[in-house]
């Protein structure tokens, strides 16, 4: 024992602000690596053994507490385990996986669960020294610039639950991809007999995740310890660091260069200027140009400072006078907006009742003068909805949210061209856009003069309506071309068109100041006698309707089949009966509703009277605008909503006829208006102008047009849309009709696409500048009628 005393390492003083546990721990005997060394001096006599009494029990006492430690430890450890096979099984945390120091190693085996019977052991070889008790012994990496100690694991699987492993004979991989076979471990007594043997047993600890046994070193059960005690673990940590108040002390404040760079050459040298300017200014006071104040004393100096007053302007600009500083940059007094009054009590939509004014103070408010009264009363309304610019104030929500929503639309992108092909539209081929009319197909003659205006049924298309300046209303059947009916009438034919409603069979034409309907023969026998009742008017409704708008009277054409008007044709065998609206002013065109039972007349020079609405089934006119906003020239009703459309001479109105209200201003070009046509889906409008230019306009998208199609040489007098085929058609006095393929998207975010595809030239001749009158689609074909001043009638066929 003597010897083994002899042979111990000196231990290292810990510093003197260690805690309790720290000295305790430099008290006992953990490093003694000869501790196991067999005692090779048994002879030594009993003097030697006497003097190591001492020595003897102390080591038994450390030894005995440290036993006792490590079974309160097992027992805990047994306890938690018990506790926890209850509960599902979680993975196995490793101590090791997040690259841990030895200390975190060990302060997760003194402090965890799982540190029980494992955590102490060894092999028969740990009476070695520590540099050969295996790589959980080696030393912090002296090139590593980490605040802990780390050890690279010897284990590479990531942060994998060991559990997955349990079956197999290996835990992992290491860096070269090799397994790691598993350990023999040792039982409990083979446990319990090398922790007798060697004290290294009492600091060793089991690492799963790398499978390996770590034997911890003074310094790191130290840190486990002050851990334990609730301190720092390291020593050179000053929790009571003294606090330095940087920037704010005034004594401690640094004083720093708003700009570090280096300070020019010519900050060093005198300047020139500098000194001609000193010059002329010592000059003129030598001369006495310029006068300097004599110096004051201290007593004048005092009085000077005793007469300011304590408090002055802060923001005022130094050296100026009242008066200029009042003044703005370009010498005027600067007068600062006025500040608005914040709403009060009077300005609620339900202010209280004594906010409200009596009937004297709105008899006074209503006999004072506009200018000095104000420009509202205090009103109460029930409930918000009530306020009159609630509807508004949703309607211009709406279309602003729709504005943002199709904004993607409206924006233009920068054109990065970097060949000249690029300014080519990339349009799809004409071909692949068929069928489109492009051939001449027919041809019908018999009007003497030129054709203002045709109609093809909507039903069939088998029938073509057309009326001429000769005075003419001749029905023609589509397919062989035979003038089938001629209806003379009292003078120029301007429009004609057919009634909607299938059931009547009715046709209508503007003749001078009367809009005429008559019956058309075309339909069964119901459809004739239904066609007579519509027509007929009773005696005591004669006249009905507002007498300064038009008169409603019985009228009486027979036609004629066969022939022209001026042959010896036979007469038609139903009757001519019909029906006249009169007018005060010519009429130039029609529009029919979609029902069949309204239809609006338009006289250009009508000024209020310019619009007439009639009802066929009440017999009754009626002028739905008391003053219209420029001159009209065409209308037309939307397809499927209550809306109006009233085409000016500069301008497109669209009205709401159920809030009785304008919805929507379309703004025009340049030229006079002198076409409409809408969309069979209503969203999308036509509209030809003097200027030689047919106009797209998208409704949803904005007020101005969409597209601007220039392809004629002269103005454009119609515009057509096909019902069903994505096809459009305009006709201008050049002679010619321009056919567009025109495809709209049920997507708001797609734009419409829009291609020319055919020319349809040398049909008609240009007569006394007079060109192509009118055009119309086939209602089921992809055909088109076309009219024009040299009397013919073209259909054109794919």
């Amino acid at each position: 024992m003597a010897k083994r005393n002899s042979k111990r390492e000196p231990v290292k003083e810990i510093e003197e602000a260690a805690s309790e546990d720290e000295e305790d721990l430099d008290e006992l005997e953990l490093d003694g690596d000869d501790g196991d060394i067999e005692d090779e001096s048994a002879d030594d006599g009993e003097a030697d053994e006497a003097e190591d009494v001492d020595a003897e029990g102390d080591e038994d006492e450390i030894e005995d507490a440290m036993l006792e430690l490590m079974a309160a430890q097992a027992e805990e450890a047994q306890r938690r385990a018990a506790a926890g096979a209850a509960a599902p099984e979680k993975p196995q945390a490793s101590t090791r996986t997040q690259g841990k120091s030895h200390a975190g190693a060990a302060a997760a085996a003194v402090e965890g669960a799982g540190a029980g019977a494992g955590a102490v052991g060894g092999e028969a070889g740990d009476d070695s020294s520590e540099e050969d008790a295996g790589p959980g012994s080696h030393g912090p990496d002296p090139g590593s610039d980490s605040s802990e100690d780390e050890r690279p694991n010897r284990n590479t699987v990531g942060n994998v639950p060991l559990v997955w492993y349990k079956d197999e004979d290996h835990i992992g991989y290491d860096i070269e991809g090799a397994r790691i076979t598993k350990a023999q471990r040792k039982d409990r007594l083979q446990q319990l007999l090398d922790r007798n043997d060697s004290k290294k047993a009492l600091r060793t600890i089991y690492d799963p995740y790398n499978d390996e046994e770590i034997t911890l070193s003074r310094e790191e059960l130290a840190m486990v310890m002050r851990i334990r005690a609730g301190q720092f673990p390291h020593l050179e940590v000053n929790p009571h660091e003294t606090e330095h108040t940087w920037f704010t002390d005034p004594r401690d404040a640094e004083v720093m260069p708003i700009v570090d760079r280096p300070e020019p050459k010519s900050r060093f040298v005198p300047s020139k200027w500098e000194e001609q300017k000193i010059v002329k200014l010592v000059r003129a006071i030598r001369k006495g140009w310029i006068k300097v104040a004599p110096k004051k004393t201290a007593e004048q100096e005092e009085e000077e400072r005793g007469a300011q007053p304590p408090a002055y302007l802060l923001w005022a600009d130094d050296g100026l006078t009242d008066e200029a500083a009042g003044k703005a940059g370009s010498g005027l007094t600067y007068i600062p907006a006025p500040k608005l009054q914040l709403p009060g009590h009077a300005d609620s939509y339900n202010p209280p009742a004594e906010y409200l004014p009596t009937e004297e103070e709105v008899a006074a408010w209503q006999m004072a003068d506009p200018e000095d009264r104000p420009k509202a009363l205090p009103q109460a309304f029930t409930s918000l909805r009530s306020v009159p610019a609630y509807t508004d104030f949703i309607k211009e929500r709406f279309e602003r949210c729709l504005d943002l929503y199709l904004c993607p639309r409206v924006r233009r992108k920068r054109l990065d061209i970097k060949s000249p092909e690029q300014l080519v539209p990339q349009l799809p081929k004409p071909r692949d856009l068929q069928p489109f009319p492009t051939t001449l197909a027919l041809a019908y003659e018999g009007h003497t003069g030129p054709v203002a205006s045709i109609a093809p049924d909507p039903w069939t298309g088998q029938w073509l309506l057309s009326g001429g300046r000769d005075g003419t209303l001749r029905l023609w059947e589509v397919r062989t071309g035979r003038c089938w009916r001629t209806w003379v009438l009292e003078g120029p034919v301007n429009a004609v068109a057919w009634c909607p409603q299938a059931g009547l069979r009715l046709v209508s034409a503007a003749v001078g100041n009367c809009v005429v309907l008559l019956p058309s023969g075309t339909g069964p026998e119901e459809a004739e006698a239904e066609a007579a009742e519509a027509l007929r008017i009773p005696a005591e409704a004669a006249g009905a309707g507002e007498e300064a708008l038009a008169r409603w009277e019985p009228f009486s054409c027979r036609p004629v089949s066969g022939g022209s008007a001026g042959s010896a044709g036979e007469e038609a065998s139903s009757s001519g009966q019909g029906l006249c609206v009169r007018l005060k002013f010519p009429v130039r065109s029609l529009a029919w509703h979609g029902r069949g039972d309204y239809f609006a007349s338009v006289a250009p020079t009508g000024n209020t009277q310019a619009v007439v609405v009639h009802q066929l089934s009440k017999r009754a006119s009626q002028n739905p605008f008391r003053k219209n906003r420029g001159r009209v020239v065409r209308v037309a009703f939307h397809p499927a909503k209550p809306f109006f459309f009233v085409a000016t001479q500069n301008h497109v109105r669209v009205y709401n006829l159920a809030k009785q209200a304008l919805a929507k201003k379309l703004l025009g070009g340049g030229g006079v208006l002198s076409c409409l046509a809408l969309h069979p889906g209503g969203d999308h409008v036509l509209v030809g102008s003097d200027d030689k230019r047919v106009a797209w306009y998208d409704l949803d998208l904005s007020t101005k047009p969409y597209k601007a199609l220039r392809y004629h040489t002269a103005p454009p007098r119609a515009v057509a849309f096909h019902r069903s085929y994505p096809l459009f058609a305009s006709a201008a006095d050049d002679g010619t009709v321009q056919v567009f393929h025109g495809m709209v998207y049920a997507d708001l975010l797609t734009n419409p696409l829009i291609v020319p595809v055919k020319i349809l030239r040398g049909g008609h001749q240009v007569v006394a500048s007079e060109g192509v009158a009118d055009c119309a689609f086939h209602p089921t074909q992809p055909w088109i009628f076309t009219a024009g001043a040299d009397s013919k009638i073209l259909l054109y066929c794919n």
